[in-house]
C-alpha cells in the first residue's frame, strides 16, 4: 500500500450514504471493502466501481455468524493486516409517536443501530490493537444531539451511539485508535421513504391528525436537504487526516440548528418544535371539551338492560 492509502470497510454500503462513500473513497485510491445485506446491490456497486480497488462482501450486522465471516474475509483480502478504518454506517429508522411504536419495532432498530454497531466494532478491534493503530468512524446523526417529533426511537439509538463513541474514544486512544463521529443533517437518501413506510399505521392513534400533515413537514425539510456526497467527503476527511476531530457535523449549515436548540430557552424551543410537528390542541382535536363521564345510575341502567336483552 502506498503512503496515505487505507484499507477501509464500510457497513451498509448498498444504498445512500454508505454507497456514495464507498465509491468516493475508492476513487481517492483507498482499498474499500463495501459490505451490506443485499447481494444484488453489492454486485451493482462492484460493477460501477470496476477499475477501482473496491471489494464487496455480504455482512448482516445483526448476525454474529455473518460478522465472523466478514472478519475472515478481511483477513484474506488484507493478508492478515486487517482494517485501517472501520466505518459503521449501517442503520435505519422507524418513525412514529414514541408511545405508539411497538416493542418489536423498537428492538429491531436497536439491534442494527446500536448492538450491530458494537458487535462489528468488537470483531475488528483485535487487529487494530495489535498494531497500535486504527480508526473507527461511527455514522451518527444530528438526531443524536437533538430530538424531533416522531424520531424519538431513532434518535435514542443515535444518542446511544454518541455516548458509546465518546467512551470508546477515551478507552481506545492509548492503543493508537481514534474514534470519530459523523453527524449528518438532512440528507437526500431513501432513509425517510423506508422510515415512514409504516407511518400510516398510526392514523387511528391519538396523533392521527398531526401525522396526516407529516408529508407537509417532509417537503419543508427537503428544501434544505444536501446530497450524500457531503457526508462522504466528511468521512474521507475523518479517515485520512492526521488528527481527526471528535465530531464532524455535515453539512456545516446544520450547526445553526444545533446552536438554536442549545441556546434558546427550552420552553421556546419546545413550542417551535411542536408547531413544526402540528402537535397542538386544535390539530389533534383537543380544543373541545371532553364528553362528560356517564352518571353512575345511567351506567347501571344500561348494564341491566344489556343483561335483560342477553337473557
Amino acid at each position: 500500500m502506498s503512503k496515505g492509502t487505507k484499507i477501509i470497510l464500510i457497513t451498509g454500503a448498498t444504498a445512500g450514504i454508505g454507497r456514495v462513500t464507498a465509491l468516493h473513497l475508492a476513487k481517492l485510491g483507498h482499498h474499500v471493502i463495501a459490505t451490506g445485506r443485499r447481494e444484488a446491490e453489492l454486485a451493482k456497486l462492484a460493477d460501477e466501481a470496476r477499475g477501482l480497488r473496491l471489494d464487496t462482501r455480504v455482512l448482516d450486522v445483526t448476525s454474529p455468524a455473518s460478522i465472523a465471516r466478514a472478519v475472515t474475509a478481511v483477513d484474506e483480502l488484507t493478508a492478515g493486516h486487517g482494517l485501517d478504518v472501520l466505518v459503521n454506517n449501517a442503520g435505519f429508522g422507524v418513525l412514529g409517536p414514541a408511545s405508539e411504536i411497538t416493542d418489536a419495532q423498537m428492538r429491531g432498530v436497536y439491534e442494527t443501530n446500536v448492538f450491530g454497531l458494537m458487535n462489528v466494532t468488537r470483531a475488528f478491534l483485535p487487529r487494530m490493537r495489535d498494531r497500535r493503530a486504527g480508526r473507527i468512524i461511527n455514522v451518527s446523526s444530528m438526531g443524536g444531539r437533538m430530538t424531533l417529533p416522531y424520531f424519538g426511537v431513532y434518535s435514542s439509538t443515535k444518542y446511544a451511539v454518541e455516548s458509546l463513541s465518546d467512551a470508546l474514544r477515551y478507552e481506545l486512544r492509548p492503543f493508537g485508535i481514534d474514534v470519530v463521529l459523523i453527524e449528518p443533517g438532512v440528507i437526500r437518501t431513501n432513509f425517510e421513504a423506508t422510515a415512514v413506510s409504516d407511518l400510516d399505521a398510526f392514523a387511528a392513534s391519538p396523533y392521527g391528525p398531526a401525522i396526516a400533515k407529516y408529508e407537509e413537514m417532509s417537503r419543508t425539510a427537503d428544501r434544505f436537504a444536501s446530497e450524500p456526497i457531503v457526508v462522504a467527503r466528511a468521512i474521507a476527511r475523518a479517515a485520512t487526516t492526521r488528527r481527526p476531530a471528535a465530531r464532524y457535523v455535515t453539512p456545516r449549515t446544520s450547526h445553526v440548528v444545533l446552536w438554536a436548540s442549545a441556546l434558546l430557552p427550552t420552553r421556546l424551543w419546545d413550542w417551535l418544535v411542536r408547531k413544526a410537528g402540528h402537535l397542538d390542541a386544535r390539530t389533534l382535536g383537543l380544543d373541545r371539551a371532553p364528553a362528560p363521564p356517564a352518571a353512575a345510575d345511567d351506567l347501571a341502567t344500561r348494564r341491566a338492560s344489556s343483561r335483560a336483552a342477553a337473557s
